[in-house]
């Protein structure tokens, strides 16, 4: 089970399965990267592997940003597949981290290929168990359709249960209708909604993987 209460304080993220898929859903500017990011970012400080699938930042940023969360970071520990469809300026700064480049957002198959051989090559540098970050699933439907971001979710959901990890995935709640939201949704086992707080901040609840919706609270 995955302990995933030092980032989000609630009990029904206190025993998640190996295999779950859970999808951070809200507007704009919400914090939902930064979110995936410290889940992902407390596994590697437990000596868990960590696969990012990035449609926004290249590769070495992604790499540099978890040696900023993490200082004592050894790069064999970390995934990155960079969807971007082109070179960053600081490839060079990826280290033995395990990256794998897609020709864009939209090449669901390439991205598919690339989280099986960062998963292959985690496991062969020892790590048994971890945690996966999408960034983001909008992106990605501007590029295909919804019903087969669906399957894409709902495939990888399966990879993830074989090699006993967990995932974490991003979406813009205020990007596409109700019809696609829900959608998209189904293919998940559990959801954390953000949104801004009246008074400042931000409130999350959690949805789905522990009996009825909890409550909103700060974070």
């Amino acid at each position: 089970m995955y302990d995933l209460t030092s980032v989000l304080e609630f009990d029904a993220l206190s025993e998640v399965r190996p295999g779950s898929s859970i999808l951070i859903s809200g507007p704009a500017m919400s914090g939902k990267e930064r979110l995936a990011h410290d889940i992902l970012a407390d596994g590697l400080r437990k000596g868990d592997g960590a696969v990012v699938v990035t449609t926004g930042d290249g590769a070495g940023s992604v790499v540099e940003e978890f040696r900023s969360l993490v200082p004592d970071l050894d790069d064999s520990q970390l995934g990155v597949i960079d969807c971007r469809g082109e070179g960053g300026t600081n490839e060079d700064a990826i280290g033995n981290a395990h990256v794998h480049h897609v020709s864009s957002p939209g090449d669901l198959t390439g991205i598919g290929i690339g989280i099986t051989k960062a998963l292959e090559g985690l496991h062969n540098a020892g790590n048994e168990q971890g945690r996966l970050a999408l960034v983001s699933l909008s992106t990605m439907l501007t590029y295909t359709d919804k019903k087969t971001v669906f399957k894409f979710c709902h495939v990888l959901s399966s990879r993830l249960d074989s090699a006993g990890y967990i995932g974490v995935f991003t979406i813009d709640s205020g990007a596409h209708d109700d019809q696609t939201l829900q959608v998209i949704k189904q293919a998940f086992d559990g959801m954390v909604d953000v949104r801004d707080a009246e008074g400042g901040g931000r409130e999350a609840r959690v949805l789905g993987l522990a009996g009825e919706p909890t409550d909103w609270q700060q974070i």
